[in-house]
């Protein structure tokens, strides 16, 4: 079985979108030639949706300062910068029974309140623990970045040219595209398809189906954006779990992806490491 994992290819990562890659337009004609080309021979296609709500932790309105304005994108937020007051989450959030924390994960310390005694989450003794646990896990401090990919907004949607190609292979093989929505939960960000950075409760945890569904394909082919974050913790959180000697039934489409500017040393490091354990890195027409 032959697999196509598409990441996140919705218009808000594209030119006109609030978080849009410069090149990411080129990378969506290339991606969708590439499954017209080859509609035949694709078994499944899996399309990961990144989904936010506005009130979240990595959205400004999430934060704001002692003069109550709110980070500009880009903004990172540390840890000290919460426990000294420099950045202060909104005290007012009322959350989703379905998106709040569970006192019972592990996530959880023994020494932290989640709770107020009206029941609403304690946004800042979460917000001081989730940025600790960002940091102590060595790869990112909270970025603050524009508000983007909202649930129901046009933003949130599979960018056109894709999305006909998509219809198209479906039209063709009687086959049905598969939607993973990714980063729903307001209390913590979620790069990779399988796994929240810091998980909060069940449905942020490690997606075990997700994983065990994609190794059962015999070629699976990656791409999306952006290269430097989500297509990147994504695929190594696929390669971590991988059998290792079968690294070479992954397939990364270089030219299909690219970089949020700025973090281009990132997708570098991305493509050097899965060169070196096994991965083909190559282009759309080479496959």
């Amino acid at each position: 079985m032959t697999t196509l994992l598409l990441i996140d290819i919705q218009n808000d990562f594209h030119p006109g979108g609030s978080l849009a890659i410069p090149s990411a337009n080129t990378d969506a004609e290339r991606t969708a030639s590439f499954i017209k080309r080859n509609a035949l021979s694709i078994d499944r296609i899996v399309a990961t949706l990144d989904s936010h709500h506005k009130l979240h932790i990595a959205h400004p309105c999430f934060w704001k300062d002692v003069n109550g304005e709110h980070p500009p994108p880009f903004t990172l937020i540390s840890s000290q910068d919460v426990i000294d007051g420099k950045w202060i989450p909104r005290n007012d959030l009322k959350c989703p029974p379905i998106e709040m924390p569970s006192v019972q994960h592990e996530v959880v310390g023994d020494t932290v309140t989640l709770y107020k005694e009206n029941g609403d989450v304690d946004t800042l003794a979460w917000s001081i623990e989730y940025t600790k646990r960002l940091e102590e896990k060595g790869r990112f401090q909270l970025c603050i970045w524009p508000e983007h990919c909202l649930i129901g907004t046009p933003g949130h949607n599979v960018v056109k040219i894709v999305r006909d190609a998509m219809d198209e292979w479906s039209h063709k093989t009687g086959r049905s595209v598969e939607f993973v929505e990714k980063g729903q939960n307001l209390f913590t960000e979620m790069y990779s398809a399988l796994c929240a950075e810091v998980p909060v409760n069940s449905k942020s945890s490690f997606n075990s189906a997700l994983l065990d569904s994609l190794k059962q394909s015999k070629q699976l082919i990656v791409c999306g954006q952006a290269m430097s974050h989500c297509v990147n913790y994504t695929v190594r959180d696929i390669v971590e779990n991988w059998p290792k000697d079968e690294m070479n039934k992954i397939t990364l489409l270089s030219d299909c992806a690219s970089s949020v500017p700025g973090f281009e040393a990132a997708s570098e490091k991305f493509v050097e490491d899965m060169t070196e354990v096994g991965v083909v890195v190559t282009t759309s027409e080479n496959v």
